[in-house]
C-alpha cells in the first residue's frame, strides 16, 4: 500500500482529481472520454491515469482498442467524496449548462453507487426517523432495518460479506451525511431499476420520477 503522501499526491494535480470527480458516477469511462471532460490531451489523460491506476485509485480493462478505467471501490469512492467535501468553496459555474449542472447534481446524484445530494441527506434523515438505522452508538442497521432491507429492497447481504452494512458518506454539497455502504448501494439500485429515479443526461444528477415520490414517501415517509 502506497505511504499517505504517495497517494494524497496523487489527487494534488487538477487533472488527475477531475478524473476521480468524473468516476463517482459509478460508471466506467474510456480515456478519451475522460480527456474530453477534463479538456487535456490524450497523452497527457494516458499518463495521469497510468499514476492513479499504480496508486490503486482506479482499476482498467481494455476491450479491443478501448482502455476502461473506474474507480478502485467503494473506499475510493468514499475518499474522493470525503476530500471533495472539504474544499474550501463551492464550485463556480463558467456558464449555463455547468450551473444547470450544479444545481441537479446538488438536489440528487449518484455517489459511486448510493444516493447523494439533497436527495441522499433527506433518505438518510428518514431512514433514521424511522429506526431503520441507529446513531446512538455509531452508525448501524437496526434489526427493523435488515428486515426492511429484505422485505422492501429484496436485498440480503451475502454471508461473509466485507462491505459495511452501512457508512456515512459526507455530502460535499450538503455538508451532512448520507448513506453509504451495502444498504446505501441497494436504495440506489433499487430506485434505478424500479425508476423512482432516472438519470439526467450523461452525468451524475438524477430526478425523482412521481412514481419514485410514492415509493419513498409510502417505504419511509420521506417527502422528495
Amino acid at each position: 500500500m502506497p505511504p499517505l503522501a504517495e497517494t494524497a499526491g496523487l489527487f494534488a494535480d487538477r487533472t488527475r482529481a477531475a478524473f476521480c470527480q468524473a468516476l463517482l458516477d459509478g460508471r466506467a469511462w474510456t480515456a478519451g472520454e475522460l480527456a474530453r471532460h477534463a479538456g487535456v490531451r490524450a497523452s497527457t489523460a494516458s499518463e495521469q491515469l497510468s499514476r492513479l491506476i499504480a496508486g490503486g485509485l482506479l482499476t482498467e480493462e481494455r476491450q479491443g482498442r478501448h482502455r476502461y478505467v473506474r474507480l478502485a471501490g467503494p473506499e475510493a469512492a468514499a475518499l474522493v467524496e470525503a476530500l471533495t467535501s472539504y474544499a474550501p468553496d463551492t464550485p463556480h459555474p463558467r456558464g449555463l449548462r455547468e450551473s444547470v449542472r450544479l444545481s441537479a447534481e446538488a438536489r440528487a446524484r449518484t455517489c459511486y453507487d448510493h444516493l447523494a445530494g439533497r436527495l441522499g441527506v433527506i433518505l438518510a434523515d428518514a431512514m433514521t426517523a424511522r429506526g431503520l438505522v441507529a446513531t446512538d452508538s455509531g452508525l448501524a442497521v437496526t434489526v427493523e432495518g435488515r428486515a426492511w432491507l429484505a422485505d422492501a429492497l429484496g436485498h440480503r447481504p451475502p454471508p461473509g460479506s466485507r462491505r459495511p452494512l452501512v457508512r456515512a458518506c459526507l455530502d460535499w454539497t450538503e455538508r451532512r451525511p448520507h448513506l453509504a455502504g451495502a444498504l446505501g448501494a441497494a436504495l440506489c439500485a433499487t430506485a434505478l431499476d424500479r425508476q423512482w429515479v432516472r438519470r439526467v443526461g450523461s452525468g451524475r444528477a438524477v430526478k425523482v420520477t412521481p412514481q419514485g415520490a410514492r415509493a419513498f414517501r409510502e417505504l419511509l415517509g420521506a417527502e422528495v
